[in-house]
């Protein structure tokens, strides 16, 4: 009865079914370990930028003596003190706030009075829209409030920029090491991203950059949707399967049916028998 399903066609519908399933099942369960991962980085953005500012410079003694690391410092508020640097950098190809433009990234020097040595901090001091002239950076000292962040990498396929050992006026991402090469002196291995700064900032100042969405994101409704897609596959091939065996059933009863009146025409298309005496 069931015969029909080892044939080669069949076959290799049950393998596309299983394929299909396995495949969309799995994509369910990585949306759900996204969700995860989702959840974790939230609560340690909320935990760590909820804690009060440290010093810059403390901060970066620790992750030099090695007993804190730069991942574990993202998103801690920290305060420095320093004056900027003229040169400014653009981060572009963003957007804040539903409108496109560039992070203004400038170098900040400050005093390590511990250690009696000047340190250059790379600051993301915040968004501007485009067309909006970019103001140059507060003269003399100032006081900044930010958060510790890593030096952003490139991803694999993602455009790098020039090497070429000019200084550069235009970055796709605030690579610290590359940086380092225009800046003078020592340069803090991270950067700090503006929240606040004393004097103020004015109304034509770049705006902070914001902490990026701490929701949960689509995961669980993506997950939710492979697995309903998984089920509708799996139930697809169960109605394949019944719809296949009735039509075979129906045939077999309809040959069934006309076996009876095969059998009486045959016998009516035979001669008959004459006997010899």
């Amino acid at each position: 009865m069931y015969r029909f399903l080892l044939r080669p066609t069949w076959l290799l519908f049950h393998a596309a079914v299983l394929a299909g399933v396995i495949l969309m099942t799995a994509a369910g369960f990585w949306q759900l370990n996204r969700l995860d991962e989702r959840k974790d980085f939230n609560s340690e953005v909320r935990g760590r930028s909820q804690q009060a500012p440290l010093e810059l410079t403390s901060v970066l003694d620790e992750i030099e003596a090695g007993t804190l690391d730069e991942s574990s410092a993202e998103w801690l508020p920290v305060t420095a003190t320093g004056t900027y640097l003229p040169d400014q950098v653009l981060e572009f190809n963003n957007s804040q706030g539903g409108r496109a433009g560039d992070n203004v990234v400038t170098a900040l020097v400050l005093y390590d009075e511990l250690n009696g040595e000047t340190v250059s901090v790379i600051v993301n001091r915040g968004f501007l829209p485009l067309g909006v002239d970019v103001p140059a950076p507060p003269r003399g000292e100032v006081e900044i409030v930010g958060y510790i962040r890593p030096s952003e990498e490139r991803n694999r396929g993602g455009l790098t920029d020039a090497d070429g050992g000019q200084p550069l006026t235009e970055i796709r991402r605030i690579d610290v090491p590359r940086l380092t090469k225009q800046f003078p002196g020592d340069v803090a291995p991270i950067f700090v991203q503006l929240i606040a700064s004393q004097p103020a900032l004015g109304s034509g100042d770049p705006a902070p950059v914001v902490l990026p969405e701490l929701d949960n994101g689509p995961h669980l409704s993506y997950a939710i949707q492979w697995f309903i897609f998984a089920i509708c596959v799996a139930v697809g091939w169960v109605l394949a399967v019944r719809w296949s065996l009735k039509v075979r059933a129906r045939a077999r009863r309809a040959e069934i049916a006309d076996s009876p009146s095969r059998v009486e025409d045959e016998a009516a298309n035979q001669p008959e028998r004459t006997s010899n005496s």
